[in-house]
């Protein structure tokens, strides 16, 4: 006998065997058991007491860069500001910007500050400043940024000297450089300069051990904080900071420069070797 006929035989004497009224309890019984099987089966997979977790979602982890020293940790970064920002993608140091920051008196009493605030060059600039400060009025800057604790010594340096900051037409000052041009009694910002601010990175270890993050954070928050209200700057200018990812630059508009007392004075300032205009001629 063929096994269908078989199971046809036996299903035959049991709905014979059985009462409508039986089939259907039997029927709605099996419907309800297998509709609390299935929502068993869902709770557990969302509370996660079943099922493997996806690899993916494992390593979808943010790492912090490495590449700017004394930064603070992606933990305190908040999320992307809204379209009402002004973000450009952050410009790529080339060679000569690439490199440690170096300084070069020159006429006008203008010490050069060109280049990357590296770990340490807090030391070299405060070196020249022993060495030729009574000839240094102004410090220029153009730079990339980098390492924040250099920039906030340079900076109260550059205050404790009553030194004024200056960005020349055309130059730049981003990611912590404008910690450094903060520090300035009188801080000029030339035509078309950019003055820029972002998040900065995560700082990683000290002496080959792990550092607490949020600890790390809000220290060195609490820091630039601290010193851009020392030097009379509103803090809107961190705020803007923390809000701007770090591979893009919110850059200031000239007018939000003076509102926020970032620059003193923006526009082309005068040239020390112009020549001056003649008096006009008082009639008699």
């Amino acid at each position: 006998m063929q096994p269908s006929a078989t199971l046809r035989q036996r299903v035959q004497a049991f709905l014979a065997a059985n009462p409508d009224e039986a089939i259907l309890r039997w029927i709605f019984r099996s419907i309800v058991t297998i509709t609390i099987a299935v929502l068993a089966a869902d709770l557990a997979g969302m509370n996660g007491w079943i099922g493997a977790t996806d690899p993916a979602v494992e390593r979808r982890q943010d790492t912090p860069s490495q590449n700017l020293p004394d930064a603070v940790p992606s933990i305190l970064a908040p999320l992307a500001p809204g379209d009402d920002k002004r973000l450009t993608p952050r410009p790529q140091a080339d060679d000569a910007m690439a490199k440690p920051m170096n300084f070069e008196l020159v006429a006008g009493g203008k010490l050069m500050a060109t280049g990357t605030i590296t770990p340490g060059i807090s030391d070299a600039f405060a070196a020249e400043v022993a060495k030729r400060g009574d000839y240094i009025k102004t410090v220029v800057l153009n730079s990339p940024g980098g390492s924040v604790s250099d920039a906030l010594a340079m900076g109260r340096l550059i205050r404790d000297r009553n030194f004024g900051t200056e960005i020349e037409a055309g130059k730049h000052c981003a990611s912590s450089c404008p910690l450094v041009f903060a520090g300035g009694v009188e801080r000029r910002v030339g035509d078309k300069a950019i003055v820029g601010v972002h998040q900065v990175a995560a700082l990683g270890t000290t002496a080959g051990l792990p550092r607490d993050e949020m600890n790390v954070a809000q220290n060195i928050s609490a820091r630039c904080q601290r010193y851009l209200g020392d030097m009379g700057v509103n803090l809107q200018v961190w705020v803007h900071a923390m809000e701007t990812p770090h591979d893009k630059l919110f850059v200031f508009k000239p007018d939000e420069l003076k509102s926020l007392n970032l620059a003193t004075a923006t526009g082309t300032a005068p040239s020390a070797s112009a020549p001056r205009p003649a008096p006009s001629k008082v009639r008699s």
